[in-house]
This record gives C-alpha cells, structure tokens and sequence, in this order.
C-alpha cells in the first residue's frame, strides 16, 4: 500500500498546479491544500472554487484526517450540465 496521498488534478486545477498528480503526507484536507497552494496563488485561487473527494466520496469536513493510500480528486467548476 502507498504511504503517501495522491492528489488527481482536474481541467483549471491541473492547469495551475502544472502536474495533474501529485503526492503529499496524510493530513486533513485542510492542511494538504494549504500544502499544495503554498507559493502557488493561481492553485490557491482555483482550489477555492473546487470541490473535492476522497475515495470518490464527496468531502464535508475538510478537517478529518485523510489516511495514506488514499487519493483526493481535485474538481474545479464545470460548465455546461
């Protein structure tokens, strides 16, 4: 089993990340996003306007803990329907 966190980065998040997977510590949401957004204001801008989840399952607190080997689908606003 991994020991890190996958992050799936989609459409306006992959572009403003520059990657479209990355890999960090298990920590709540919160904290792996501060991680990803810091010194990076365009993620930052567009990762306010996401939303996210974990295991395909939609996120309600960001403050609960995200285990290693999981993966964080990042998904910004889409058009159309």
């Amino acid at each position: 089993m991994a020991m890190d966190i996958e992050i799936r980065y989609f459409a306006a998040a992959r572009a403003a990340a520059g990657v479209s997977v990355d890999h960090v510590d298990p920590a709540s949401l919160t904290q792996i996003l501060a991680a990803v957004c810091a010194g990076n204001p365009q993620l930052a801008h567009v990762i306010d306007q996401c939303s996210f989840l974990v295991n395909s399952v939609a996120v309600n607190d960001m403050d609960s803990p995200i285990h290693a080997g999981s993966f964080i689908d990042v998904l910004p606003r889409f058009a159309g329907g």
